[in-house]
């Protein structure tokens, strides 16, 4: 499907350091500034960390590990009939509307809306790169009706945010997802935080140790 199986052009060395696990302060926050070039952002998801903006009154650019880690196993994914008949009326598109996909998650209306335009132009220029990727929701007028976007290293794929115009579109995208990495012998769905809607979809929080053994297995395979 598109690109997602191609090999992602090489992004260098990063010149932002990150700081080893142990040295981790407590809490999800871990350290803050440094950039969103290309190889700064690969660099911080084979580490298990990921950038967000910090809310007012300090709005500063923030690299977090959340302990616990929401997961979600592959295997875990619960389908209820009534989704599986939803999925029916969608087509799924991979890689073809990255660009509509992550401007729809970065809606402002949105509540906690965190995707700048900065964040925007980072990802957008990773997924041309080869390693962001999107997985696009369509109604059978062709509009798109919902995605979601993350970037995929090895076996790993850090999920960064999904939308939905129409009912179930967005978990049709993590049906489509789900599906993707388990054809492509993927082995780690990382959703960051988790919520009641993503818990009642099997999404499970792990230690954050265990997830970086995890990871560290996922991206051994990059």
């Amino acid at each position: 499907m598109s690109g997602w199986d191609a090999l992602p052009q090489p992004v260098g060395t990063a010149k932002y350091d990150f700081p080893a696990p142990a040295d981790w302060p407590d809490g999800d926050a871990v350290i803050r500034g440094g950039d969103l070039e290309p190889s700064t952002l690969v660099a911080a998801y084979r580490r298990g960390l990921f950038p967000m903006i910090a809310e007012a009154p300090d709005p500063a650019l923030i690299w977090w590990s959340p302990d616990p880690r929401a997961i979600l196993p592959l295997d875990q994914l619960r389908v209820t009939r009534s989704l599986r008949r939803s999925a029916r009326r969608f087509e799924i598109r991979v890689d073809t509307r990255f660009g509509d996909v992550i401007a729809s998650c970065a809606n402002p209306a949105r509540p906690r809306g965190w995707i700048t335009a900065d964040f925007i132009d980072a990802y957008t220029t990773l997924h041309t790169l080869g390693w962001a990727h999107s997985v696009e929701v369509f109604d059978r007028n062709g509009a798109l009706a919902g995605g979601l976007y993350g970037v995929r290293v090895g076996k790993l794929f850090a999920g960064e945010s999904m939308f939905h115009a129409e009912r179930d579109a967005s978990k049709v995208a993590l049906m489509a997802l789900v599906d993707l990495m388990s054809a492509s012998g993927m082995t780690l769905l990382d959703v960051q935080w988790t919520s009641r809607h993503l818990e009642s979809l099997g999404v499970v929080e792990t230690p954050r140790a265990r997830y970086l053994e995890l990871l560290a297995d996922a991206v051994s395979q990059d």
